[in-house]
């Protein structure tokens, strides 16, 4: 992926000019309560507010942790100084014949571990979206040959959203490199199509526009006009002060652009100043990173919202009494009663991170090896999963991999992962299972080995969460 840096410097003649679209009216009933919803608030009555435009911060995960968009606060109030964090960037890649969502490793990573990543700023009243980009395949936003193409697409997205535990979508029409791979140029009914149904798929969810590529100025197809269903639309310049070309009212846009990287710090506050003047009601940064830029940052946020900022050297803390260790990154089966004959922690192959649990032996083992938890659903948690991949050169009536979910507080048990063979391997497999915050849970994980020679069985465990 290229930088995102480089693709500022891009000159603008070389960008597509979007079009300004006039609504037709006022956002309904519905679609209101979407917008009032876009403005991230906390979710206890007693945590810190603020008044004035939200500020939104893209963190390229490649390198950083979405983790610090958490530690900027108001010194007046304790408030958070940004509102949305933007996960920079899953990708829409091209397998030949069909756009498929693609997350990279680090992606994938910060979705897999969500209830480290996501869970905390969320439970300070941080929105989390997931921003998606081109990848240099020839798939955009702006080509799908079909609306079922585009509403697949838009399925996908919405099932990530779901899936994670998102609060949203944001589109950047770069890269897409239209063309290439036999692929067809932008049309101007794609984009259309795929907000629709995006929209439809995520009725309150955040759809954000990052104001740049033919998508942009695609919005209007056939009678149907989709600006009324983005949130927001961002200035994709950084260091400028451009009104996006969307007819969205001014609460909605965010006409100025800082990087952390490139864009001075004086700078920064003339563009909060002209986000003030001008009533807008959003303001950008792109590339936060766990540096301490306090002193910057107070120059808008004085500006905005009329406090200096601090910064928080702890991130934020996980939720309360969630699965302790579940990715198994202590290096130990520290958290864990572990019972049977061989139960140990591996350094290689894991799902995510560097370590994994490894119930059973890569030698023949006699009975079932366990690794064991008890935990209390967090408040607002529905659900505890984890990722199994079993290696069982036998058949289940000999081997197996299993799992099982008690509720102490309820008095029963149920299966989540029935016996379980594949040979050679399973290869990466997620199992969920609905759970009731408050509820004293234990999840046991197992592995069953008849200690034949020759066939030992194996499963490797990894991010377990509840969420």
């Amino acid at each position: 992926m290229l930088s995102r840096v480089r693709a500022r410097q891009m000159s603008l003649l070389t960008c597509l000019v979007a079009v300004l679209l006039a609504m037709t009216g006022l956002p309904g009933v519905a679609r209101a309560a979407v917008h009032r919803a876009a403005a991230p608030a906390a979710p206890a009555a007693t945590a810190a507010t603020k008044t004035g435009p939200i500020s939104v911060a893209y963190v390229e995960v490649n390198t950083d942790s979405m983790l610090n968009v958490g530690k900027y606060t108001l010194a007046s109030n304790g408030a958070n100084v940004f509102d949305i964090g933007v996960i920079f960037a899953a990708n829409i890649n091209y397998d030949g014949t069909n756009a498929y969502l693609y997350f990279n490793p680090q992606v994938q990573s910060v979705l897999d571990n969500a209830a480290t990543q996501i869970k905390p700023l969320q439970q300070q009243g941080i929105k989390v979206e997931l921003s998606i980009l081109g990848n240099h395949q020839g798939a955009g936003f702006a080509n799908f040959p079909s609306q079922a193409a585009a509403s697949a697409f838009a399925k996908q997205l919405s099932d990530a959203v779901t899936k994670y535990g998102l609060d949203g979508i944001d589109f950047d029409d770069e890269y897409a490199d239209y063309g290439v791979n036999g692929t067809a140029q932008p049309n101007a009914s794609s984009f259309v199509y795929l907000v629709q149904a995006l929209r439809a798929d995520m009725p309150t969810k955040l759809i954000t526009l990052y104001a740049i590529g033919p998508s942009a100025s695609s919005l209007s197809y056939n009678g149907v006009d989709v600006t009324s269903d983005f949130d927001y639309a961002w200035n994709p310049w950084y260091g400028s002060f451009s009104v996006p070309n969307i007819a969205l009212p001014a609460s909605r846009l965010a006409p100025a652009a800082v990087d952390f990287g490139s864009t001075s710090a004086g700078t920064a506050t003339s563009l909060a100043q002209q986000t003030v003047s001008g009533g807008y009601g959003a303001y950008l940064t792109y590339n936060l990173t766990s540096t301490d830029i306090h002193d910057y940052i107070s120059g808008f946020t004085n500006v905005l919202y009329g406090s200096s900022a601090v910064y928080g050297t702890g991130t934020p803390p996980p939720p309360n009494n969630q699965i302790v260790n579940g990715g198994f990154e202590t290096g130990n089966l520290s958290g864990w009663t572990t019972s049977g004959a061989a139960t140990s922690v591996v350094n290689s192959g894991a799902h995510s991170g560097t370590y994994a649990a490894r119930v059973g032996g890569t030698a023949p083992t006699n009975g079932d090896s366990g690794a064991a938890q008890t935990f209390t659903a967090p408040s607002g948690s529905t659900k505890v999963s984890f990722w199994y991949n079993v290696t069982c050169p036998d058949t289940v009536t000999y081997d197996w991999a299993t799992a099982t979910l008690r509720d102490n507080t309820a008095n029963t048990t149920k299966t989540v992962l029935a016996k379980t063979c594949v040979n050679p391997s399973s290869g990466w497999k997620q199992v969920s299972a609905s759970v009731t915050a408050g509820h004293s849970y234990t999840l046991t994980l197992t592995s069953h080995d008849d200690d034949y020679s020759g066939d030992p069985t194996y499963t490797l465990f990894d991010d377990v969460t509840a969420s």
